[in-house]
């Protein structure tokens, strides 16, 4: 009794929270049993939530990077998603498109309005080569916008602290945003054709299976799996958590700092760029905007797996874009995301350090 007492009203209100989740599963379990919520639904709602779940750990891991070694939250960050998908299906389009339309409306990704997704016949089938081209270029030209805005931007404020760093990343994000408007214009358009399926009669827990998803989910993956070997089986992932956990000890023992950001830069920013390129290939829609309102997704998974954790980045991304998607059984549309932030809250109220107990390595 005494203990309850001591509680804050911050507390008494993420327990409340905490009982309307509950509530809420033991819903989704009652519409399962009578059959107001049918299983194949629920199922489709388990993998929606599980490839927008994976794509949003891919992005975070870039943010979790950048946080454990430099220490500032970039806002820049979903501009460089954004970044990614503009220059990656820049690429997929001038591949794919070659002699169907001119050149210019495929380098502007149809500012001009004069061709389609459609006409260009562009899916994972019928342009392969096109796609994963794309997937390359996303990366590469990521990673090049982040270095030189590092080279200009932040090592000359490296030591100003956390503030002024993070400052001068919403500026950055301005900048990114609007040479990219500059360029290809603020018109939303269609980039990737419908995906085809795979027949129903082959799967067992949804009635199709989109290709493109299924390609985003061996991508991310693959990509997680060779982030979990770089950074526990080679010298460099060993200097980085050694720098992540503290770059004062790091740098009188001999470990390269500089090297050890620049590859953070690299690794956070590839990772980045190709989430950026995926997520289009999900949506087939492109904005100027599409990394920028998916930022706050991306810190709520950082924040839910720990702040400067990798793995928690990937495990809160995870648990975002499933809460994200079972929303759907009680309401629709960008409401859902109410559910991220939520989760987000009762972290902050019960266990501020993250899922991943405050660590700050990978």
């Amino acid at each position: 009794m005494g203990d309850t007492t001591e509680f804050t009203w911050e507390q008494w209100f993420g327990v409340l929270l905490l009982a309307g989740v509950g509530v809420l599963i033991l819903d989704v379990l009652r519409r399962l049993v009578v059959g107001d919520l049918g299983v194949s639904t629920f199922s489709t709602f388990l993998w929606r939530g599980l490839v927008d779940g994976l794509i949003i750990g891919l992005a975070a891991v870039g943010l979790s990077m950048t946080y454990s070694i430099l220490r500032f939250a970039n806002f820049s960050h979903g501009d460089l998603v954004t970044t990614g998908a503009f220059t990656g299906w820049t690429a997929a389009w001038l591949i794919g498109g070659a002699g169907v339309t001119g050149l210019g409306s495929r380098l502007l990704l149809n500012a001009d309005g004069s061709t389609s997704a459609r006409e260009l016949n562009l899916h994972v089938y019928a342009e392969p080569v096109a796609i994963v081209a794309g997937l390359v270029i996303a990366a590469a030209a990521t990673v090049l916008v982040a270095l030189a805005i590092d080279k200009l931007v932040y090592k000359r404020m490296r030591d100003a602290g956390g503030i002024p760093l993070l400052i001068a990343s919403v500026g950055v994000a301005l900048a990114l945003r609007y040479v990219i408007v500059f360029f290809y214009g603020e018109r939303t358009r269609g980039i990737v054709r419908s995906s085809p399926s795979i027949d129903h009669s082959l799967l067992f827990w949804t009635d199709s299976l989109v290709v493109h998803e299924l390609v985003m989910v061996v991508s991310a993956v693959s990509l997680m799996l060779g982030l979990h070997g770089l950074l526990q089986y080679t010298k460099l992932g060993t200097a980085m958590r050694a720098m992540a956990d503290n770059k004062d000890l790091a740098l009188i023992t001999g470990i390269p700092t500089e090297r050890v950001i620049l590859a953070t830069w690299v690794i956070g920013a590839g990772l980045t760029g190709v989430a950026g390129y995926l997520i289009v290939l999900e949506q087939e829609t492109l904005n100027f905007n599409t990394g920028w309102f998916l930022l706050l997704l991306i810190f709520a998974a950082v924040i839910l797996g720990g702040i400067g954790s990798i793995y928690g980045a990937i495990a809160g991304g995870l648990i975002i874009g499933l809460a994200d998607n079972m929303m759907l059984v009680w309401i629709s549309g960008d409401l859902t995301r109410v559910a991220a932030f939520l989760l987000m809250i009762l972290i902050f109220i019960f266990r501020p350090q993250g899922l991943f107990g405050g660590v700050e390595t990978a």
